[in-house]
């Protein structure tokens, strides 16, 4: 649905809590890391734990902070540590856009929401990730929206996420054509605690569906 340049899908893991899981998805050929700050999440870190296991991926692997409405002093304090910010809460685009690092915006797939007037207000963002919504849940729910909610042309590169799984990748790639697939639970075997058969599934998937 989206008409931007792409040779192939991308594809973001996120909410890795262990160095094992992190070699795994390099190995994959993974192209960015997700990392939870949000505190009151099961996948969540503090900036120790972030130090850590962001020193574990290599160059060419994007590193991407997840943040919810948190303080403007903690997400400074990860900088060093991320190429990229991820926003989940309620964010104006003015605070989104006063770090050093580039963003994206999350934003969560409410019956009333307008993505073409949402992609010129986040103008300054790289891309905009749509997530399902559930009250009191901004990201992780482990489920799909309706996709054909997405409008053509839209602005702005679209990351797709919600409720993704090998199960449903090729037809959700097939039918978004997004720019990059996001997933967490669906590669898990607990919260934070990957599969390594379900992530490598998840990737041949996409590969698949890229190949038409």
């Amino acid at each position: 649905m989206n008409d931007m340049p792409r040779t192939r899908t991308r594809v973001k893991f996120c909410g890795f809590t262990c160095v094992e899981d992190i070699d795994r998805a390099v190995a994959l050929g993974v192209d960015a890391l997700g990392f939870v700050m949000w505190p009151n999440s099961s996948r969540g870190l503090d900036v120790e734990q972030l130090a850590m296991l962001s020193a574990r991926v290599p160059a060419f692997v994007t590193r991407v902070g997840l943040f919810v409405d948190q303080p403007a002093e903690l997400i400074e304090r990860c900088l060093p540590y991320l190429d990229m910010l991820q926003f989940h809460g309620s964010e104006s685009p003015e605070e989104c856009q006063r770090y050093s690092l580039p963003w994206m915006k999350a934003l969560r797939m409410r019956d009333e929401i307008d993505l073409t007037h949402e992609a010129e207000r986040y103008q300054g963002a790289q891309a905009l990730l749509l997530d399902a919504y559930r009250p009191g849940m901004p990201g992780g729910t482990g489920e799909t929206f309706d996709w054909s909610r997405i409008p053509a042309n839209l602005a702005k590169p679209v990351i797709l996420a919600g409720g993704l799984s090998a199960d449903n990748i090729v037809t959700a790639v097939r039918q978004v054509a997004p720019y990059a697939v996001d997933v967490s639970g669906g590669i898990e075997a607990t919260p934070g605690c990957k599969d390594a058969a379900k992530m490598a599934s998840f990737v041949r998937h996409v590969a698949l569906a890229d190949a038409g």
